[in-house]
């Protein structure tokens, strides 16, 4: 008769830790760790959140804030949207254990304890700290700042459609469909046939100003990257065109237009150039400004060049009417339309193509923020501030190390593994080819040797 195994509970027992093998098996993190502790990064964290913990010896400890920000770091490395993710891969690898200093009997930090750090924290330490990145870049040349570009995306917010209510009568969205259903002689209990009477209906529209989601206030209704309807952010960013690396970066409300205020943010990045700059009174200015036609605007425009920069933007109108502008206005048209035609404009705008756009591929869609799972635009504000940063710490280690990302550093050792086999394959097969071509000559020796003493 067949029985089946019962399992049998481990009883307790002791073991010396340093017998356990207990070695992180991948190095990114280590290098990481490395280029983190060249900048002195722990030492300037725990100097700026300082004082904004308790002085009292009575009460429990907080995390490291450095072991925070590196958690964060995890989430972006790994494409990790959720912090009960972010804190179940730190519990669960050696190798991130090892990066944030934490032996294999402790306790990593659960995800409570970096919601309760990231309310602690204002903005202003999230900018700071991508400052310090960024200064990093700086010292290794990886910024220059003379040729900066502006884009924006979409970020999908952490609300539905279903929930939205009016912002006068406080009725949900589903209870206005529905009653519009009943009106139109559409049975109001079929949601099928609701939902079909919603997407079809005419004069369809959903205004900001008549509704909102309760539970995250501050997303707007908008158009994701697909296409499709959703509650959404903007988020922006500032690139230098001639390294890829981040200037500044900022979340924006759903429903901003690319040009609302876009003078004031070129001016904040230029604000932050001047921060990371050694000699802020020496530093030179970036020299032109490049984007796409949705942001072209002809009184931004002329405030954009009356401070100095140049604007290589698109204009949207195929033949603008000149007269109906002023003389300052008409001047600054003329010249954003020179530089466009420009060899040199042409090639900015090639070459905001590929920075912009790449930049975005690697903090929304493989650092894992297209979605967040935060509400309140101040949160998201500081959660993507870190992840840019994180971009900018990966064009870092591409130039110190050669390697930028943790898929390009797995993509590399198993590159580096085929290739040694392969060629241990070749020389295994010349090394029989050898052999062969031996034992044929022997044969053939001692053949005609045979042969010859008969004669």
């Amino acid at each position: 008769m067949i029985r089946k195994k019962n399992k049998q509970k481990q009883t307790s027992f002791w073991i010396a830790t340093e017998t356990l093998q207990v070695k992180p098996q991948i190095t990114f993190f280590s290098k990481l760790d490395s280029i983190l502790e060249s900048i002195d990064f722990g030492k300037q964290i725990r100097k700026l959140c300082n004082p904004y913990y308790s002085d009292r010896t009575n009460c429990r400890p907080p995390i490291d804030p450095e072991v925070y920000f590196k958690m964060l770091t995890i989430g972006f490395f790994e494409n990790i949207k959720s912090q009960r993710g972010i804190a179940a891969r730190c519990a669960d690898s050696l190798s991130i254990r090892d990066f944030l200093g934490y032996s294999i009997n402790e306790a990593t930090p659960d995800h409570s304890t970096l919601s309760d750090t990231r309310y602690r924290l204002p903005y202003s330490v999230y900018s700071q700290i991508f400052s310090i990145i960024l200064k990093a870049l700086k010292d290794n040349g990886l910024v220059k700042g003379e040729n900066l570009a502006l884009d924006t995306s979409i970020i999908e917010a952490n609300a539905s459609l279903l929930s939205l209510q009016n912002r006068m009568t406080e009725e949900s969205y589903a209870e206005y469909i529905k009653q519009l259903a009943q009106e139109a002689g559409v049975n109001p209990e079929d949601k099928a046939a609701v939902a079909r009477f919603d997407r079809k209906r005419e004069d369809r529209k959903t205004s900001n100003k008549e509704w909102y989601n309760p539970y995250d206030p501050d997303a707007k209704i908008g158009q994701t990257k697909n296409g499709a309807t959703d509650m959404i952010y903007k988020c922006e960013h500032v690139v230098d065109l001639d390294t890829s690396a981040i200037i500044d970066a900022d979340i924006l409300w759903g429903d901003t237009g690319d040009t609302n205020k876009l003078s004031d943010r070129i001016v904040n990045a230029q604000i932050r150039l001047n921060d990371i700059s050694d000699n802020p009174v020496e530093e030179k200015p970036a020299e032109t400004i490049t984007a796409d036609k949705g942001y072209y605007n002809v009184q931004e425009i002329t405030e954009i060049q009356c401070l100095g920069f140049e604007t290589v933007i698109p204009d949207k109108e195929f033949k603008r009417n000149m007269s109906k502008l002023s003389d300052e206005q008409a001047l600054a048209v003329e010249l954003a339309h020179s530089s466009i035609a420009s060899i040199e404009g042409k090639a900015l705008l090639k070459r905001r193509g590929s920075h912009v756009e790449r930049s975005f591929a690697h903090v929304l869609d493989c650092g894992g923020e297209r979605r967040t799972t935060l509400r309140g635009i101040e949160n998201n504000r500081k959660r993507y501030l870190i992840a840019v940063a994180c971009y900018n710490l990966s064009l870092l280690m591409r130039t110190i190390f050669g390697v930028g990302t943790l898929k390009q550093f797995l993509a590399n050792a198993n590159f580096a593994f085929n290739l040694i086999l392969k060629s241990f394959l070749q020389l295994q097969k010349c090394f029989f080819t050898f052999f062969r071509l031996i034992f044929s000559l022997t044969c053939q020796r001692t053949f005609i040797l045979k042969y010859s003493y008969s004669f």
